[in-house]
């Protein structure tokens, strides 16, 4: 089986923070009040390159979306995935406060992402 290369481009161009296990909770809180994003990926992950390469085809779309990145490759941080009940990659958490909104699973183009984002607000709005 070929190894699929990571790029790591798109954690640069969006700056996004790696967490790990031990530094999860306080990396997400560092967020204050904007709207947290973790990006769960994988090595080896096909499906992964797209999402970046489809995020990275339309940055400021991207960037107006106002969201703090986070990102963390549930290969090597297995707790994680485990943590969170991952069951594949690209999974998207968001977060607000701390406190976990919901989840955006694969990339099904900008629009859906647009719209898991707008949703996560609107949880923010009616607390």
């Amino acid at each position: 089986m070929t190894s699929v290369p990571v790029d790591s481009t798109a954690f640069a161009v969006f700056d996004m923070q790696a967490l790990d296990a031990a530094g999860f909770d306080a990396g997400v809180a560092s967020a204050g009040d904007e709207l947290a994003m973790v990006f769960f990926w994988d090595v080896d992950c096909f499906n992964c390159e797209i999402a970046k390469k489809a995020m990275l085809a339309q940055p400021d779309a991207i960037r107006v979306l106002g969201l703090r990145w986070f990102h963390s490759n549930v290969y090597e941080h297995r707790e994680l995935g485990k943590r969170f009940g991952l069951h594949g990659v690209p999974t998207w958490f968001f977060f607000h406060r701390g406190k976990r909104l919901g989840r955006a699973t694969g990339w099904h183009g900008l629009q859906q992402f647009e719209a898991a984002v707008k949703a996560a607000r609107e949880k923010i709005r009616a607390v």
